[in-house]
């Protein structure tokens, strides 16, 4: 093989014994639809999106060497995307974590589903974009997203985005609107913070800004002439209207560079401040708009459920 098919076989091998095929059930034992997954744990927790686990009873995992087991759901979040499982299999193999804010354009990585069991599915492609937030086809705002030209079908859906060296850098999520032939993955830093609540508690409640982003490189002289630690930020693609975000004076075109006096570059950052004791307190952040640093109070609220 040549060394780029090299890299790709050498990463598939590190990671693809960890993703298996999701069977959701409904209360008759009939199969209602499927998705992918992975382990993420020694003792059995796999990572899905929440839209493959919706509505279901019941739920199986089939692993790559076609041994079924059933799984119970710890809990899901619609809002990322993201669901828990566990499983009763004990001979599996627990994909390794690495960590998106590390990831650049252009960087090499790949899609990996198995939505049929017995075998993978694997498409390659670079990171097109980072830190973006889009509507998925359930008209929720989804945040922290990476996107790829790595193509991705509907039954890949929960299967890890990995780099080179078969580190899970990625949920992957086929929910997106007008998403064919491109794929997206929720960031694994953000998915690594909504398993520990969702493992804790069941659920999410995290506070909620109303905004769409896009990550940005600063370019030095306008971080120079602000004086600015970030290296990039977050650009914002759309503001929901009533939003907390909308009310604090937030528009289209600014550029978020801190909350609360902390420099902000990716959305995972911004995620982890949103935190549920943020919900109903006023907090401030900080955007550029027309090259002039701007401050203004925001009020965070709980999501409403779907």
């Amino acid at each position: 093989m040549d060394a780029y098919s090299t890299i790709i076989h050498q990463a598939v091998e590190a990671a693809g014994r960890s993703v298996v095929k999701i069977e959701r059930l409904d209360v008759q034992g009939k199969v209602t639809g499927t998705g992918s997954g992975f382990f993420f744990s020694s003792d059995g927790y796999l990572f899905t999106n929440s839209h493959v686990v919706r509505n279901g009873s019941a739920f199986n995992v089939m692993l790559h060497d076609g041994s079924v087991y059933p799984a119970t759901l710890t809990g899901e979040d619609p809002d990322t995307d993201i669901a828990i499982l566990k499983s009763t299999a004990y001979d599996f193999q627990v994909a390794q974590l690495g960590h998106a804010d590390a990831l650049q354009i252009g960087q090499l990585v790949i899609a990996i589903g198995n939505p049929l069991g017995f075998q993978h599915t694997v498409t390659a492609g670079v990171v097109s974009a980072l830190g973006r937030s889009l509507r998925s086809e359930t008209g929720r705002t989804m945040e922290g997203l990476i996107q790829t030209d790595a193509a991705l079908n509907p039954g890949n859906s929960g299967g890890p985005l990995i780099n080179f060296r078969g580190e899970v850098v990625g949920v992957n999520t086929a929910m997106i609107r007008g998403a064919q032939g491109l794929c997206f993955a929720i960031s694994i830093d953000t998915a690594r913070l909504i398993a520990a609540e969702l493992m804790q508690t069941g659920k999410v409640t995290r506070a909620h800004l109303g905004l769409l982003l896009q990550q940005v490189n600063l370019v030095p002289k306008l971080r120079s002439g602000l004086e600015l630690k970030n290296k990039t930020a977050l650009f914002v693609t759309g503001v929901e209207p009533g939003s907390p975000a909308s009310k604090a004076g937030i528009a289209d075109g600014d550029i978020v560079v801190s909350f609360n006096d902390v420099p902000v570059e990716t959305s995972d950052a911004l995620f982890r401040l949103l935190d549920r004791e943020k919900i109903g307190q006023f907090q401030f952040i900080r955007v550029i708009r027309q090259s002039r640093l701007v401050e203004l109070r925001v009020t965070p609220v709980a999501r409403k459920a779907a």
